[in-house]
């Protein structure tokens, strides 16, 4: 599973909000809402969100292996 808690950390350090990002940098509102219920989201998106927040992946995305 692929969560995303350290997104919102990394948008704090960086001083973007939530609403800078739907606004200014055009992401849409689905995608931070499917980023906060830790649902699959494209590499596209990812990267776009890289690329604003200038950072790595690992700077708004965790993998936690599947207890099963």
């Amino acid at each position: 599973m692929i969560k995303y808690d350290k997104l919102w950390e990394t948008m704090e350090k960086k001083g973007i909000n939530y609403y800078q990002l739907t606004t200014k940098y055009g992401v849409s509102k689905s995608l931070l809402s499917r980023m906060k219920n830790n649902h699959y989201v494209s590499t596209h998106s990812l990267d776009m969100l890289c690329n604003i927040l200038d950072c790595n992946l690992e700077d708004i995305a965790t993998f936690y292996k599947d207890e099963k």
